[in-house]
Order: structure tokens, then C-alpha cells, then sequence
């Protein structure tokens, strides 16, 4: 089975976490681009910034701002491209900078990838 993980691109890199695809619109603040180790930046996978802003990862939020992100994202070309992506490799780390390691956009495309949600 292909492995799905989420992981702060803030957090250390690790030869576990396989395929690094960061899922944020904004590059993260104060992390190199050489440090972050990026293999692939899908800015158009990340939820509307007005979605964002609605969603401030209130807990109280999150299962509709799934079901909005998953509306958002729906038949997209980026989320086509980020499944052809975890297709092709055996591990994917999706990458966000959010503090909230529990609700965040990057655990929900997880859930959509997944099909868990």
C-alpha cells in the first residue's frame, strides 16, 4: 500500500519521508528553499485563501472545512496531479506550516486522498 503522512515542514528531514510535496498557497516563513527540501510546491492543492481565513484551524470548523475543501478542490487539475504524484511513489510526505498539527489542510487532502473523507 502507498503511504500517505503528513509531517511541518519545519520538522527535520528524514529518509522516511519519501516524496516531499509541499501543500501550502504561501511558502513557508524562514525556511530556505535548500532547507525545506521541496520536491514538488502545489500551490493550486491548497484551499482558497478565503476558505483559509474561514477555517483558521477551528477545531469547532473542521468538518465543514473539509467538506468545503473537498467541494473546492473537487475534479482540479492539481488534486489529479498530486494523486498521480502519490501513484507514483511509495511514500509521499504532504508538507504544511501550519502550528495546528491536528486540523490543518494538509491532514484533510490526506483524508481526500485517502478517500476517508
Amino acid at each position: 500500500m502507498k503511504g500517505i503522512q503528513t509531517k511541518r515542514v519545519y520538522e527535520p528531514t528524514t529518509d522516511d519521508d519519501g516524496f516531499r510535496v509541499l501543500v501550502d498557497r504561501l511558502w513557508p516563513r524562514g525556511v530556505s528553499k535548500e532547507k525545506a527540501r521541496v520536491d514538488v510546491w502545489m500551490r493550486d492543492v491548497a484551499p482558497s485563501n478565503e476558505l483559509r481565513k474561514w477555517f483558521g484551524h477551528d477545531p469547532a470548523r473542521w468538518d465543514e472545512f473539509r467538506a468545503r475543501y473537498r467541494k473546492e478542490i473537487g475534479d482540479s487539475e492539481a488534486l489529479a496531479e498530486l494523486k498521480k504524484i502519490v501513484k507514483a511513489h511509495k511514500k509521499v510526505t504532504l508538507l504544511f506550516s501550519a502550528k495546528e498539527e491536528e486540523h490543518n489542510n494538509a491532514i484533510a487532502l490526506a483524508g481526500i486522498l485517502e478517500k476517508k473523507n
